[in-house]
Order: C-alpha cells, then structure tokens, then sequence
C-alpha cells in the first residue's frame, strides 16, 4: 500500500469518524449532515473549523479512495451515511486506534495529555501504556506517529501522528536567555545616586563614632 498523505479536511473528518463510531456508537454510521457538525464542533477539536458540507463530501470522498472511509446506502435511510476503515486498512489495535483518533483531532500533545483525551475511547491503566501504544505507533515500516523536539520552557515532549506528512519544526531543546536588563530612567539613577550617597555618609559617620569610642578606652 503507497504511503498515506492526507490533507486537513481528510485529517479532521477521519478523526471525527473514528471517534463517533466509540462514543456515540447508535448514531454511526453518519450522515453528512452530521459529519459536517462533528468536523465543526467547538469541545475537543483543535483547531476549530467552519467546514461546509462540500469540503467534508470532498473530503471523505478521497479518503473511501484511500481505503479509509465507506459510504452505506439502503436499508431504514434513504440517506447515504458514512463510516470509516482506518482500523482494518492501517491494522491498528484498539488502544493505537483511540491515540490515533486524538491526535488527528487535537494535534501534538504530550502523553498525560493523550491519556486523558483517549479515556471515553480506551482506559489506558498508566502512562507506560500510552508510551507504549506511542512507541507502536512510531516503529511501524510506515509510521503513524512521531515524538516532536521539546519546545523551550517546556518539560515533556510532544507526539504528532504522521498521516498528514512530516511534522516541520524548529528544534529548541534549551531554555530561552535571561531577558535583557531594563536600562534604568534617568530620574532612577538619580534617586540610587543619592541613596549611595547617604549610605556613604552614614558609614562616614558610624567609622567616627567607633574611632571616638576607641579613643575614650585608651
């Protein structure tokens, strides 16, 4: 099988598939109507998206062509409804299914991240077991996920899925500079000037108090 390349609308409506098919198991398969709004939903989508029903038609038109997605037609509809293959064409195990589902609905997270956001999919038992369904993932002939580089300032790495290509970044594993100092307004240096000053008078002061005392003990 060539290699999978596909685009953002083909990204977001196989995710939502996938994910209505576990959740909400007695209203899938989906109409396109009802595609369209799991593509456009506010909670759990990232980025959120305005598609219109063509892009989505388009869109899971190209992914039946890549073996990814079925339409189902007859039966109680009349409408023609929509379901996904992505389990059976990329043979991929419950737990690699649900990692797979958030990622391409969410984009890079880390991997406390993926267990909380897998939980209605799959209950993974600890995060050794997201790493693990991560580290299947990533060691693939052709593989569907891939750690990202550590952002500056941050503390755990990030895993992206790879069905939409090779994820650009800009490599930064060490922490930002110290930021540049303030320069001091003039009316601040003036202030600390006379502060040093009277810090000096006072010393000035204390040295000829100890130097009268020493004297008067002689």
């Amino acid at each position: 099988m060539d290699k999978l390349l596909l685009n953002e609308f083909e990204t977001r409506v196989l995710g939502c598939l996938i994910e209505k098919e576990i959740t909400t198991p007695e209203y899938y398969p989906l109409s396109l109507n009802a595609l369209t709004n799991a593509c456009n939903q506010i909670n759990n989508r990232d980025p959120v998206v305005d598609y219109g029903d063509q892009q989505v038609l388009r869109a899971v038109e190209s992914l039946r062509d890549k073996r990814l997605a079925t339409a189902i037609s007859g039966g109680d509809s009349r409408v023609v409804k929509y379901g996904h293959k992505a389990a059976d064409t990329l043979e991929l195990s419950r737990p690699e299914v649900a990692v797979l589902c958030v990622l391409l609905l969410r984009g890079p997270q880390t991997v406390g991240e993926l267990r909380t956001r897998t939980g209605r999919m799959h209950e993974f038992a600890s995060l050794a077991d997201v790493q693990t369904t991560l580290q299947a993932l990533s060691a693939r002939p052709e593989p569907l996920a891939t750690v990202l580089p550590r952002q500056a300032g941050t503390k755990e790495p990030r895993y992206a899925h790879l069905l939409a290509g090779e994820i650009i970044t800009t490599p930064s594993t060490t922490e930002p500079p110290f930021p540049a100092p303030i320069p001091a307004s003039p009316d601040r240096i003036t202030q600390l000037e006379a502060e040093v000053a009277s810090l000096r008078t006072e010393l000035a002061d204390l040295r000829q108090q100890f130097t009268d005392f020493r004297k008067q003990l002689e």
